[in-house]
Order: structure tokens, then sequence, then C-alpha cells
């Protein structure tokens, strides 16, 4: 809401804005929250001036700020990390997911999972669920460029498929430990897609969606102790755009469309998934 506010103009360039008492009155939420979320918006440089002293300050030029929803679009190795820290300030976290392998999810929980364990993230409960494609389907990509040779086909998809479970497996269990050692409520949840998705989505606390087109090109891997041509995306490097509820009409009703579409997959055509190579 606080992003929402300056980059409306509500909160105008150079204006203080309210102190931490009273923002924390207005959102119902511990100074401690506050302080994390003005920090966040310091890092995206749409504010100045955070400190413990005086009120912050909304940048001369919020529009230029490098992260946000507002920002140019960015490769998601560089945008969805501080998106995901952001998400962990809240009390209760919620991420869903569309991907192929969650990999760019993976890297971009390393920042938050490190400041909860350093006591700046204090989260009651994280519910995450990952929409992931099937390991019995087909799939559109990863493929050889020449597809016609079986061998090499089931080679491409084992190599995806030990990607989508290692990375899985990591993921639930970095999250899972939370519980032993900070007492987080925490639940992942996987389910399999019977197609492969052409795009990456991340929903985060039902309040930012973030999207992008997997680009295929063709480039040779080495698999086991042979090359092969495939046609492959590099999702880490997929441009992001980013949507947030209350910033726009447009902004608001691509997060709520996101959502129904995330829920319809959900509770409809997916199976259950195990991450069993």
């Amino acid at each position: 809401m606080l992003r929402a506010r300056i980059r409306s103009g509500v909160l105008r360039a150079g204006e203080r804005m309210p102190t931490q008492a009273r923002l924390a009155e207005e959102f119902g939420v511990e100074r401690g929250v506050v302080r994390r979320a003005l920090g966040i918006l310091h890092s995206e440089q749409l504010l100045t001036q955070v400190s413990k002293g005086a009120p912050a300050k909304v940048a001369a030029d919020p529009g230029r700020a490098l992260t946000g929803p507002a920002a140019p679009p960015v490769p998601t190795m560089v945008g969805l990390a501080p998106r995901i820290a952001a998400a962990f300030a809240a009390e209760q976290v919620e991420v869903d997911a569309v991907c192929l392998t969650s990999i760019s999810l993976n890297l971009a929980l390393g920042e938050p999972l490190r400041q909860i364990h350093a006591g700046r993230l204090k989260p009651a409960k994280i519910d995450v669920r990952i929409l992931l494609p099937s390991r019995n389907i087909d799939l559109a990509f990863p493929v050889p460029v020449d597809g016609r040779h079986r061998d090499d086909t089931d080679t491409v998809h084992r190599r995806w498929l030990l990607q989508r479970n290692a990375q899985g497996q990591v993921l639930k269990h970095n999250l899972l430990a939370l519980r032993a050692t900070h007492g987080v409520d925490v639940r992942v949840s996987f389910r399999a897609l019977p197609f492969t998705p052409p795009v990456k989505l991340y929903l985060l606390n039902g309040a930012e969606a973030l999207f992008a087109y997997y680009t295929l090109s063709r480039r040779e891997a080495e698999i086991g102790q042979e090359r092969l041509e495939m046609y492959d995306a590099e999702g880490i490097q997929s441009l992001l755009f980013a949507f947030e509820q209350g910033a726009s009409l447009r902004d608001t009703t691509f997060v709520e469309q996101s959502h129904l579409w995330f829920n319809a997959l959900w509770e409809t055509i997916s199976s259950e998934l195990a991450l069993l190579n």
C-alpha cells in the first residue's frame, strides 16, 4: 500500500512519510514490521533518509526506482529476490508459483531465509503452493533439437526431472526447517500440471503478481558423457513484469485474474505430485 501511494502521487516526491508509530497504528502491525517495510522501500530507492530519527522522505524522483511494480522489467534472477524478501516481511506469507523447475524461486528464497535466521524477519505463517509439469507428459521444452531419437528424448527428460525434483526437495526442506528453528507454521504443497507452462508466475501475499515468458533458444548441454543440442529456456534470465494490487485498475485486475487462473489449475486439472526420480 505504501508503494502504491508513492507511485500514485498520494505521497509526493520529497514529502515526509508518516511516523513509524502512525503507520503501525494504521496497518495494525508492530513497529518492527513498519521498519522492515520502510527499509525495503529505501532499498528500492523510493525513500530517502530512513533512520531511527526523523520520518523518512519520499525520493525526489520515485519513478526512477530500481525495483517494484512500476520499474522496468528485469531478469528474474535480479527482480524476484527483493520481491520475495518484501513478501516475507509480512506476518502471514503466501507464495503461489507456476514454473518449470522452481530454480529461480529457490535462489530468491535465500535472502529472506537468511534474514529469518538472523532475526530480522519474523513471519508467523508461511504457505507456499507450487505448480510444476508432471513427469508423465511429453514436455514442450526442454527437448532435443532432433527429437526423433527416443533415447535422446529420454535423456533430456530425465535431466529435467532430476532438476525439478532436486529443486523442489531443497525448497521444501529449507522452508520446513523453519518449524524447528523458529517455530514458524509452514506448509509447502506441490501439484503436477498436465502441460508445460509457457510462462512463469509468482503470486505474493495476494497483493502482487510477477510474470515472465519462457523464451526458448537453441543451446548445447552436456548430459552424462554426451553433448546434446536442445531447445530450452533460461528461466532465471526471463524478464519479470510486476503488477501490484491497488497500483492501478490494470494492475489490480491482472493480480485478481492471475489468482483465479492459479486456483482454477490447482483445484481442477492438476494432480498430486511426488518429488521422486
